[in-house]
């Protein structure tokens, strides 16, 4: 199957409309269909169910469907990182470097400072993210690297080096009863009256789910906490630099979060290399 096959596939199976497919590419109608009764007809199997009413997938197209947008989101990640590569021998920035929000600001702070200091350095470009945007942007080949918290995080098929190990607290309004206590356990958060556990977007937002407000990014749910509308876990090292209107109390129960640096397998950047063998020095 050829590239632009697969992207005409595609636009037909998620429109579910040839003309409006032939819009979203910029061709015209015929071809389009020629285009894909021509796959249909390689593959031996129908991709789609047509009639003069409505276009459906069947099994067949179903699997395509998924199986064509994952290759395009390859072949789509190969191209931004050559350009990237490239772009490091011209003198553009060598290395894009996602975080959330809430991860460690000293970890990663220490972690740049480290590597600018190193003969080889090239220009590192910090990207915030909310939850799950990170490993999103690294398989999309929009970032080289990218810092994850397991167990939040899935990791499947990157590389990876773990730097840190580190509990959980539970944000709480700086005045909330709770907040006097030396620890908590998760029981005494769920169900608590006024301070819902926060939705995040998206299937794997990586924290517990809650009935309270969704959550796009940090600073919105330390807002949200300091106003009584929320409560939150999240790593240990969130009360480094926490409001005076916040505070931080253990919790016993909650799983252990470890920081990883991740990277793609294929990856063949001095620079990466550079900076994976700093962060895990960092780590030693």
């Amino acid at each position: 199957m050829e590239t632009r096959e697969l992207r005409y596939f595609v636009a037909v199976a998620e429109e579910l409309h040839f003309g409006r497919a032939a819009l979203r590419l910029g061709i015209a109608q015929p071809p389009l269909s020629r285009a894909i009764q021509q796959l249909e007809r390689r593959l031996g199997a129908a991709l789609l169910e047509r009639t003069s009413r409505a276009v459906t997938l069947t099994a067949a197209g179903a699997v395509l469907l998924a199986e064509g947008r994952a290759a395009l989101d390859a072949v789509d990640a190969a191209e931004r990182r050559t350009r990237r590569a490239a772009g490091a021998v011209t003198g553009r920035p060598g290395l894009v470097l996602a975080t959330k929000a809430s991860a460690s600001g000293d970890l990663l702070a220490r972690l740049l400072d480290a590597y600018a200091g190193g003969p080889d350095a090239v220009e590192v470009e910090v990207v915030l993210c909310g939850p799950a945007e990170s490993g999103r942007l690294l398989r999309e080949g929009r970032a080289d690297a990218a810092l994850l918290l397991r167990p939040f995080d899935p990791t499947d098929g990157l590389h990876t080096e773990e730097l840190a190990t580190e509990g959980q607290v539970a944000l709480l309004p700086a005045g909330h009863p709770l907040a006097a206590r030396p620890h908590l356990r998760m029981a005494d958060l769920t169900g608590l009256p006024g301070l819902p556990l926060p939705r995040w977007p998206g299937p794997d937002g990586g924290y517990p789910p809650g009935p309270g407000p969704e959550v796009r990014d940090h600073a919105q749910l330390l807002q949200l906490v300091a106003l009584g509308r929320a409560c939150a876990v999240s790593p240990e090292s969130a009360r480094t630099h926490l409001r005076g209107d916040l505070a931080a109390v253990p919790v016993l129960d909650a799983p252990e979060v470890t920081t990883v640096i991740a990277w793609p397998p294929h990856s063949r950047s001095r620079a990466l290399a550079d900076l994976v063998r700093t962060a895990t020095r960092l780590s030693g």
